[in-house]
């Protein structure tokens, strides 16, 4: 049962969906990727949502059977929809938008051959620009979300035992993220995007380059997964860093903190502070209109006048951003990178991650997921932001 400010929110989306379409010169939009479907839904079915830029939404359904509403439609193929669409009056679209960069080659030759429009348009570009602004009722689901985040990070000192292994130690954590009301799915968006509930890096496992396009990698304890954790023993002097997701609704809130294994060296520290430092900073110049490119160039200005430069983002293999969006998928737009031409709006989401590795000793850093303002942001993950000793 959906109710009724989720009803109200979804026809924010659809209006928005409309006046998009509008712009392009589009006909209608048709989607499928279960990210999309959520967005223009609140649910998750086999089959599709069809939205006209004049008129109501189409639910055409494949499984489960049993779901009911206005225009709710049982198909079995595709190849269905124009004789559904010719009984009920409905035009078929001429300019079509479709989900090119997630669907399969097949199931987009296919879909072309059921609608035959004249121009075809791109609905994933299309649905993440649109994405990148969030609804009164996303922001409130990133708020409950943050709160059972900081629910569970503040549980992890008593998830150390002396003499664990960093997958020991993640395999705790992740028992009290489902005890919390993690849904355990972590979606991304693209390719080499795959991991499970978040990542978790142990003293020099931190230097390890990952073909995956998160901020710092790890070895991963296999080769078809070569990401995060590893089997590194957590012993004294060691840094350990915990990203793990923040996915207790549908939109994921993104927090890294460190904790330490007794003392770590003061270089340590010291980058920990400059990684605070560089957080204080972007939060002072970020508003709407701030380009994304200026908050990267702000933290590796201040990575570079600290010497820590070499270090910052990774040391083998650097990440070439500092932040980036949040919402359904945990790498949404905008993206805060040296190239980026995109400025912040009022009602984004991102995640703010300026971190080090330092060798030997492990990750340093902060992550925080950050609200757009109309004046400023809103630091919307709140827990402690020190590295924090376990064991004491």
């Amino acid at each position: 049962m959906i109710s009724e400010e989720l009803k109200n929110d979804l026809k924010i989306k659809w209006d928005r969906m409309r006046d998009g379409m509008a712009k392009m010169g589009m006909d209608a939009c048709l989607l499928t990727v279960d990210v999309n479907l959520y967005y223009t839904t609140g649910q998750i079915y086999s089959g599709y949502f069809y939205l006209p830029v004049d008129g109501e939404p189409w639910f055409l359904i494949k499984r489960p059977n049993g779901l009911s509403g206005h225009q709710v439609e049982y198909i079995r193929k595709p190849e269905d929809i124009p004789t559904l669409f010719a009984e009920r009056g409905i035009k078929m679209p001429k300019r079509l938008l479709l989900e090119a960069d997630e669907l399969t080659y097949n199931e987009y030759i296919r879909l072309q051959k059921v609608f035959q429009p004249e121009e075809a348009g791109n609905a994933t570009a299309f649905m993440r620009n649109l994405r990148r602004v969030k609804t009164p009722w996303e922001i409130g689901q990133f708020r409950i979300a943050a709160r059972k985040h900081e629910a569970t990070y503040s549980e992890i000192p008593e998830c150390f035992r002396p003499g664990m292994t960093d997958l020991e130690f993640q395999y705790e954590i992740e028992k009290r993220m489902r005890k919390n009301g993690s849904i355990g799915l972590f979606r991304a968006f693209g390719a080499n995007m795959d991991i499970y509930m978040g990542s978790i890096l142990a003293g020099e496992n931190a230097e390890t380059p990952s073909p995956f396009d998160f901020a710092l990698g790890g070895g991963g304890i296999d080769a078809s997964c070569p990401l995060g954790a590893n089997g590194t023993l957590l012993k004294e002097g060691t840094a350990i860093m915990v990203d793990m997701a923040g996915n207790y609704t549908a939109y994921m809130t993104d927090m890294t903190r460190v904790f330490s294994v007794g003392r770590l060296t003061e270089e340590a520290y010291r980058a920990h502070q400059v990684a605070l430092t560089i957080q204080q900073e972007v939060e002072n110049a970020t508003r709407p209109g701030t380009a994304c490119s200026d908050l990267y160039n702000i933290a590796a200005n201040i990575a570079k006048k600290e010497g820590l430069s070499a270090n910052f983002m990774g040391t083998e293999q650097q990440a070439k951003f500092v932040g980036h969006g949040i919402g359904i998928q945990i790498n949404e737009l905008p993206v805060l990178t040296p190239r980026s031409k995109e400025e912040l709006l009022p009602n984004m989401v991102f995640a703010l991650e300026p971190k080090f590795v330092i060798p030997g000793v492990g990750a340093v850093g902060i992550e925080n997921s950050f609200l757009v303002t109309e004046t400023g942001v809103e630091k919307l993950t709140r827990f402690n932001e020190e590295i924090i000793p376990l064991g004491n």
